[in-house]
């Protein structure tokens, strides 16, 4: 068990709310689905998590994310035939910022958008509108988001190099662990999750 992994280090002040940054010290817990939910990453056996050559890739590449990003600290995880579970923590990450920083940084540059696009025409101002749209939607550096499309491009590269069927689900879940308990439920659910396969509400039992 990591018990000792929330108690003392990731404290936030509140929980998961509109505007909150995902470059802030916390731990996360993620959840990504294949396709579908097509099993392309093994099957469970006997309780157990048997992987596929892709399945081992994903599981490699995890454990691999903290090389590329330092920020991240892996405290556990579980690939699944149709999807992975993941507690990660948020650390020393020199981009912190407050959620009221960030909103004032926002209305600032929003205002100077807005003069900028008044001195252009109507085709350069909507170039512009496209490029801030294009930056507010793709994922921040140094965020939780960055990581997690960084991971998937990686398992999807060698799905394609290898000429092996594969694709993800679009959207993830993310959850922002709030205290020690919740910590403790969640951490013991991703190491029991293997077990209880049968009952797991993404089996689309094939």
């Amino acid at each position: 068990m990591h018990s000792d992994k929330f108690r003392n280090r990731y404290r936030i002040k509140s929980t998961r709310k509109p505007g909150w940054d995902y470059r802030r010290k916390a731990i996360y817990f993620i959840t990504f689905c294949t396709d579908k939910r097509q099993p392309y990453f093994g099957r469970i056996v006997k309780g157990e998590m048997i992987l596929s050559d892709l399945g081992q890739i994903a599981f490699k590449n995890w454990n691999d994310i903290p090389k590329h990003f330092p920020f991240i600290e892996l405290i556990n995880f579980v690939v699944m035939p149709n999807h992975i579970h993941g507690l990660v923590g948020i650390i020393d990450n020199t981009r912190e910022i407050t959620v009221e920083t960030l909103h004032a940084v926002e209305t600032l540059h929003a205002v100077e958008t807005l003069h900028a696009t008044s001195l252009q025409s109507p085709e350069q101002s909507q170039q512009i509108r496209n490029n801030e749209l294009m930056a507010a939607i793709s994922p921040k550096h140094g965020s939780l988001s960055s990581v997690i499309r960084s991971f998937k491009s990686s398992v999807t590269r060698f799905a394609n190099q290898n000429n092996i069927e594969f694709g993800w689900q679009t959207r993830y879940h993310d959850h922002i662990v709030r205290n020690d308990d919740e910590f403790v439920r969640i951490d013991k659910y991703i190491t029991n999750n293997p077990r209880k396969w049968d009952n797991d509400d993404l089996n689309i039992k094939l």
